[in-house]
Protein backbone atom coordinates (compact mmCIF):
# COMPACT_ATOMS: atom_id res chain seq x y z
CA UNK A 1 0.00 0.00 0.00
CA UNK A 2 1.45 3.46 -0.61
CA UNK A 3 2.71 5.50 2.11
CA UNK A 4 1.26 9.28 2.46
CA UNK A 5 3.55 11.94 4.55
CA UNK A 6 2.55 15.18 4.68
CA UNK A 7 4.99 17.66 3.18
CA UNK A 8 5.39 21.34 3.19
CA UNK A 9 6.16 23.11 -0.35
CA UNK A 10 3.82 23.80 -3.14
CA UNK A 11 6.04 22.76 -6.10
CA UNK A 12 4.03 19.88 -8.37
CA UNK A 13 5.95 16.95 -9.61
CA UNK A 14 9.16 17.10 -8.21
CA UNK A 15 10.94 13.74 -7.93
CA UNK A 16 12.62 14.20 -4.06
CA UNK A 17 14.53 10.60 -4.28
CA UNK A 18 14.99 6.77 -5.04
CA UNK A 19 14.58 4.40 -1.95
CA UNK A 20 15.69 0.91 -2.25
CA UNK A 21 13.13 -1.16 -0.29
CA UNK A 22 13.31 -4.58 0.81
CA UNK A 23 9.68 -5.62 0.76
CA UNK A 24 8.38 -9.40 1.44
CA UNK A 25 11.29 -10.22 0.52
CA UNK A 26 11.16 -8.89 -2.75
CA UNK A 27 13.66 -5.97 -3.41
CA UNK A 28 11.64 -3.42 -4.92
CA UNK A 29 12.03 0.40 -5.84
CA UNK A 30 10.03 3.10 -4.13
CA UNK A 31 9.72 6.91 -6.28
CA UNK A 32 9.14 9.35 -3.59
CA UNK A 33 7.60 12.26 -5.46
CA UNK A 34 5.57 15.54 -4.23
CA UNK A 35 2.27 16.25 -5.53
CA UNK A 36 -0.24 18.93 -3.89
CA UNK A 37 1.99 19.04 -1.26
CA UNK A 38 1.74 15.14 -0.22
CA UNK A 39 5.06 13.03 -0.46
CA UNK A 40 3.86 9.31 -1.93
CA UNK A 41 5.72 6.27 -1.61
CA UNK A 42 5.46 3.93 -4.60
CA UNK A 43 6.94 0.58 -4.75
CA UNK A 44 7.90 -0.86 -7.91
CA UNK A 45 8.61 -4.94 -8.03
CA UNK A 46 11.55 -5.76 -9.91
CA UNK A 47 11.25 -8.65 -12.49
CA UNK A 48 13.45 -11.98 -10.32
CA UNK A 49 16.54 -12.75 -12.21
CA UNK A 50 17.00 -15.85 -14.05
CA UNK A 51 19.79 -18.29 -12.14
CA UNK A 52 21.32 -20.47 -15.07
CA UNK A 53 20.92 -24.44 -13.65
CA UNK A 54 24.90 -24.99 -12.75
CA UNK A 55 23.77 -28.76 -12.43
CA UNK A 56 21.92 -30.24 -15.43
CA UNK A 57 20.48 -33.38 -15.24
CA UNK A 58 22.12 -36.75 -15.81
CA UNK A 59 20.52 -39.79 -17.06
CA UNK A 60 22.90 -42.57 -17.08
CA UNK A 61 23.19 -46.16 -18.10
CA UNK A 62 25.72 -47.58 -16.05
CA UNK A 63 26.17 -46.81 -12.04
CA UNK A 64 29.03 -47.79 -9.50
CA UNK A 65 31.98 -47.77 -11.76
CA UNK A 66 30.03 -50.50 -13.95
CA UNK A 67 28.22 -52.85 -11.20
CA UNK A 68 25.32 -51.91 -11.74
CA UNK A 69 23.47 -51.34 -15.30
CA UNK A 70 20.15 -50.18 -16.21
CA UNK A 71 19.48 -52.37 -18.71
CA UNK A 72 15.44 -50.59 -19.30
CA UNK A 73 14.72 -48.02 -22.18
CA UNK A 74 14.11 -44.50 -21.67
CA UNK A 75 9.97 -43.45 -22.17
CA UNK A 76 10.03 -40.98 -24.63
CA UNK A 77 8.22 -39.29 -27.83
CA UNK A 78 10.50 -40.60 -30.43
CA UNK A 79 11.24 -44.12 -29.19
CA UNK A 80 9.89 -47.34 -31.33
CA UNK A 81 5.61 -48.44 -30.77
CA UNK A 82 4.92 -51.77 -32.62
CA UNK A 83 3.53 -51.19 -35.79
CA UNK A 84 3.95 -47.60 -35.91
CA UNK A 85 6.57 -45.75 -38.99
CA UNK A 86 6.75 -42.62 -36.51
CA UNK A 87 7.35 -43.96 -33.06
CA UNK A 88 5.33 -43.71 -29.64
CA UNK A 89 3.92 -39.51 -29.92
CA UNK A 90 3.21 -38.12 -26.69
CA UNK A 91 3.73 -39.92 -23.64
CA UNK A 92 3.76 -36.86 -20.84
CA UNK A 93 0.96 -34.02 -20.98
CA UNK A 94 0.90 -31.28 -18.42
CA UNK A 95 -2.24 -30.57 -16.62
CA UNK A 96 -1.50 -27.85 -14.29
CA UNK A 97 1.59 -25.76 -14.45
CA UNK A 98 3.09 -22.84 -11.91
CA UNK A 99 3.82 -21.11 -14.98
CA UNK A 100 -0.33 -20.84 -15.61
CA UNK A 101 -0.83 -20.28 -11.51
CA UNK A 102 -0.47 -23.52 -10.12
CA UNK A 103 1.64 -24.85 -7.12
CA UNK A 104 2.87 -27.24 -8.98
CA UNK A 105 3.95 -29.47 -12.10
CA UNK A 106 0.61 -31.70 -12.76
CA UNK A 107 0.83 -34.49 -15.90
CA UNK A 108 -0.64 -37.63 -17.30
CA UNK A 109 1.09 -40.05 -18.91
CA UNK A 110 -0.79 -42.35 -22.20
CA UNK A 111 0.69 -44.98 -23.48
CA UNK A 112 0.66 -48.54 -24.79
CA UNK A 113 0.64 -51.47 -22.05
CA UNK A 114 3.38 -52.99 -24.10
CA UNK A 115 5.71 -50.12 -24.17
CA UNK A 116 9.60 -49.89 -24.17
CA UNK A 117 10.89 -52.13 -21.59
CA UNK A 118 8.03 -54.39 -20.46
CA UNK A 119 6.40 -57.83 -19.50
CA UNK A 120 3.95 -59.79 -20.99
CA UNK A 121 1.15 -61.65 -19.03
CA UNK A 122 0.08 -65.15 -19.76
CA UNK A 123 -3.09 -63.37 -20.58
CA UNK A 124 -1.30 -61.55 -23.72
CA UNK A 125 -2.69 -64.34 -25.68
CA UNK A 126 -4.86 -66.52 -24.15
CA UNK A 127 -8.81 -65.95 -23.88
CA UNK A 128 -9.15 -68.30 -20.74
CA UNK A 129 -6.56 -66.94 -18.34
CA UNK A 130 -7.10 -63.09 -19.38
CA UNK A 131 -10.95 -63.94 -17.91
CA UNK A 132 -9.34 -65.15 -15.21
CA UNK A 133 -7.27 -62.67 -14.73
CA UNK A 134 -3.60 -63.67 -14.99
CA UNK A 135 -2.44 -60.35 -15.99
CA UNK A 136 0.81 -58.63 -14.99
CA UNK A 137 0.23 -58.15 -11.01
CA UNK A 138 0.27 -61.90 -10.96
CA UNK A 139 3.92 -62.18 -12.21
CA UNK A 140 5.90 -64.56 -9.61
CA UNK A 141 8.59 -61.80 -8.00
CA UNK A 142 11.56 -64.63 -7.29
CA UNK A 143 11.54 -65.43 -11.47
CA UNK A 144 11.77 -61.46 -12.42
CA UNK A 145 14.72 -61.56 -9.79
CA UNK A 146 17.15 -63.42 -9.36
CA UNK A 147 20.75 -64.60 -11.31
CA UNK A 148 20.77 -64.08 -15.04
CA UNK A 149 22.90 -65.64 -18.18
CA UNK A 150 23.27 -62.60 -20.76
CA UNK A 151 23.94 -64.43 -24.38
CA UNK A 152 25.36 -63.31 -27.84
CA UNK A 153 23.28 -64.95 -30.31
CA UNK A 154 24.48 -65.65 -34.31
CA UNK A 155 23.60 -62.20 -36.43
CA UNK A 156 22.15 -64.17 -39.59
CA UNK A 157 19.52 -65.69 -37.73
CA UNK A 158 16.14 -65.26 -35.86
CA UNK A 159 16.12 -67.83 -32.24
CA UNK A 160 15.66 -71.36 -33.85
CA UNK A 161 15.64 -74.94 -32.04
CA UNK A 162 18.80 -75.28 -33.85
CA UNK A 163 20.38 -71.77 -32.55
CA UNK A 164 18.87 -72.95 -28.86
CA UNK A 165 21.17 -76.02 -28.79
CA UNK A 166 24.24 -74.99 -30.13
CA UNK A 167 23.91 -71.88 -27.72
CA UNK A 168 24.68 -74.69 -24.78
CA UNK A 169 23.24 -72.91 -21.84
CA UNK A 170 24.20 -75.04 -18.89
CA UNK A 171 20.66 -76.81 -17.66
CA UNK A 172 21.05 -74.50 -13.93
CA UNK A 173 20.18 -71.42 -15.52
CA UNK A 174 17.02 -70.11 -15.04
CA UNK A 175 17.17 -66.91 -16.49
CA UNK A 176 18.17 -66.12 -20.37
CA UNK A 177 18.70 -63.07 -22.11
CA UNK A 178 19.07 -62.54 -25.76
CA UNK A 179 21.63 -60.04 -26.93
CA UNK A 180 21.09 -60.33 -30.55
CA UNK A 181 21.21 -58.00 -34.12
CA UNK A 182 18.21 -55.82 -33.15
CA UNK A 183 21.56 -53.73 -30.24
CA UNK A 184 24.31 -54.01 -33.04
CA UNK A 185 21.22 -52.02 -35.14
CA UNK A 186 19.96 -49.90 -32.53
CA UNK A 187 16.66 -50.51 -33.46
CA UNK A 188 15.12 -49.35 -29.89
CA UNK A 189 16.83 -45.59 -30.50
CA UNK A 190 14.77 -45.50 -34.01
CA UNK A 191 11.76 -44.44 -34.29
CA UNK A 192 10.36 -46.48 -37.13
CA UNK A 193 9.10 -50.08 -36.00
CA UNK A 194 11.22 -52.66 -38.32
CA UNK A 195 9.55 -56.15 -38.22
CA UNK A 196 12.66 -57.45 -39.36
CA UNK A 197 13.99 -57.82 -35.95
CA UNK A 198 15.50 -61.09 -34.41
CA UNK A 199 13.02 -62.78 -32.29
CA UNK A 200 12.83 -66.89 -31.33
CA UNK A 201 11.34 -68.82 -33.57
CA UNK A 202 8.30 -71.37 -32.87
CA UNK A 203 10.31 -74.16 -32.57
CA UNK A 204 12.97 -71.78 -30.37
CA UNK A 205 10.07 -71.54 -27.43
CA UNK A 206 9.73 -74.60 -27.99
CA UNK A 207 12.71 -76.32 -27.59
CA UNK A 208 13.35 -73.74 -24.42
CA UNK A 209 10.00 -74.98 -22.71
CA UNK A 210 11.10 -78.71 -23.89
CA UNK A 211 14.81 -79.03 -22.71
CA UNK A 212 16.10 -76.20 -20.37
CA UNK A 213 14.72 -74.84 -16.58
CA UNK A 214 14.59 -71.38 -18.16
CA UNK A 215 11.74 -69.59 -16.24
CA UNK A 216 12.70 -65.58 -17.12
CA UNK A 217 13.23 -65.09 -21.53
CA UNK A 218 14.04 -61.20 -22.33
CA UNK A 219 15.20 -59.83 -25.71
CA UNK A 220 16.20 -56.43 -26.70
CA UNK A 221 13.33 -55.54 -29.02
CA UNK A 222 10.05 -55.04 -28.78
CA UNK A 223 8.62 -58.53 -28.95
CA UNK A 224 10.28 -61.94 -27.94
CA UNK A 225 8.78 -63.69 -30.85
CA UNK A 226 10.02 -63.34 -34.22
CA UNK A 227 7.65 -60.99 -36.65
CA UNK A 228 6.34 -63.98 -38.40
CA UNK A 229 5.73 -66.46 -35.45
CA UNK A 230 4.31 -63.68 -32.58
CA UNK A 231 1.20 -65.71 -32.25
CA UNK A 232 2.49 -69.76 -31.37
CA UNK A 233 5.93 -68.39 -29.78
CA UNK A 234 4.14 -66.39 -27.54
CA UNK A 235 1.94 -69.43 -26.57
CA UNK A 236 4.73 -71.91 -26.66
CA UNK A 237 6.08 -69.68 -23.76
CA UNK A 238 3.03 -68.69 -21.73
CA UNK A 239 0.90 -71.53 -21.81
CA UNK A 240 2.29 -72.77 -18.70
CA UNK A 241 1.95 -69.58 -16.91
CA UNK A 242 5.54 -70.35 -15.74
CA UNK A 243 7.79 -68.24 -18.14
CA UNK A 244 7.85 -64.69 -17.78
CA UNK A 245 8.82 -62.53 -20.77
CA UNK A 246 10.30 -59.55 -20.96
CA UNK A 247 11.01 -57.56 -24.05
CA UNK A 248 12.22 -54.20 -25.38
CA UNK A 249 15.70 -54.68 -23.03
CA UNK A 250 18.65 -52.30 -23.28
CA UNK A 251 21.38 -54.62 -23.49
CA UNK A 252 23.61 -51.93 -25.12
CA UNK A 253 26.42 -51.54 -22.55
CA UNK A 254 25.82 -54.99 -21.38
CA UNK A 255 28.67 -58.08 -22.61
CA UNK A 256 27.92 -61.55 -21.95
CA UNK A 257 27.90 -63.21 -18.66
CA UNK A 258 25.98 -63.68 -15.51
CA UNK A 259 24.36 -60.86 -13.66
CA UNK A 260 21.90 -60.76 -11.15
CA UNK A 261 18.74 -59.38 -12.82
CA UNK A 262 16.48 -56.96 -10.69
CA UNK A 263 13.22 -56.75 -12.63
CA UNK A 264 9.55 -54.46 -11.06
CA UNK A 265 6.87 -54.33 -13.34
CA UNK A 266 4.01 -51.84 -12.49
CA UNK A 267 1.22 -53.53 -10.57
CA UNK A 268 -1.77 -52.61 -12.85
CA UNK A 269 -4.95 -54.57 -12.54
CA UNK A 270 -6.04 -56.37 -16.23
CA UNK A 271 -3.17 -55.27 -17.84
CA UNK A 272 -1.78 -58.08 -20.05
CA UNK A 273 1.40 -55.84 -20.36
CA UNK A 274 3.52 -53.22 -18.23
CA UNK A 275 6.41 -51.17 -18.39
CA UNK A 276 8.98 -52.30 -15.58
CA UNK A 277 12.30 -51.22 -14.59
CA UNK A 278 15.15 -53.79 -15.20
CA UNK A 279 18.73 -53.23 -14.22
CA UNK A 280 21.66 -56.23 -14.10
CA UNK A 281 24.11 -56.10 -11.02
CA UNK A 282 27.85 -57.65 -11.84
Amino acid sequence: MPSILPMAGNKRGVQLMLLLQLWTGVLTIAVLSLDEGVLTLKPQVQPPVDIPNPDPPVRRDVYYNGKIFDITHLIYPGMPKWGAPDGMGEVVTVTESMKSGSDCYVSEMKLPSHTGTHVDAPSHFFEEYYEKGYDTSTLNLKTLNGPALVVDVPRNSNITAEVMQNLRIPQGIGRVLFRTLNTDRKLMHQSEFHSDYVGIMKDGAEWIVDNTNIKLVGIDYLSIASYNDAVPTHQALLRSRKIVVVEGLNLDKVTAGIYDLHCLPIRVLGAEGTPTRCILMS
